[in-house]
């Protein structure tokens, strides 16, 4: 990632996130810059969400949803009813009945959310993120994220 200064942002939404992907997610362990640790932590997320029920769901995931609330947070270009939405979408992915505690069909929607919607919902906040941060931002792994 080091000789990576800027990133590509030609083409559609779906096309910046694959390129962010190949290029600032490694295969393992964290990424080097926020805009890949942003990706990796919505997959991450959408991935335990779709394949896993949340069954894995610990201090990892949740350090995941503090990240991508605290740097969308501070992102002084968001309108305050952008906050809103990855808010709320962060709220209801962090919040979830786990599916061994499921025991009216009452309940069903409050089991992990797993439609793609609301990730690809915060993927379109990255790359807007990534818009008005073209330069690839450097970060420090966090000693404490172990996902």
């Amino acid at each position: 990632m080091s000789e990576i200064m800027k990133i590509q942002l030609q083409g559609s939404d779906f096309e910046i996130a694959k390129w962010i992907w190949q290029n600032l997610v490694p295969k393992q362990g964290q990424a080097d810059s926020i805009q890949g640790e942003i990706l990796r932590a919505i997959e991450r997320l959408r991935t335990e969400a779709q394949e896993n029920g949340n069954i894995n769901w610990d201090d990892g995931y949740e350090q995941f949803v503090a990240f991508l609330q605290a740097t969308f947070e501070n992102e002084n270009n968001f309108s305050a009813e952008i906050k809103e939405s990855i808010n709320s979408d962060l709220f209801r992915l962090k919040n979830f009945l786990p599916v061994d505690k499921l025991e009216f069909d009452s309940q069903k929607s409050m089991l992990p959310y797993v439609d793609d919607d609301l990730y690809d919902r915060l993927d379109g906040h990255l790359i807007q993120f990534c818009r008005l941060h073209p330069q690839v931002i450097p970060r420090k792994h966090n000693p404490l994220q172990y996902r």
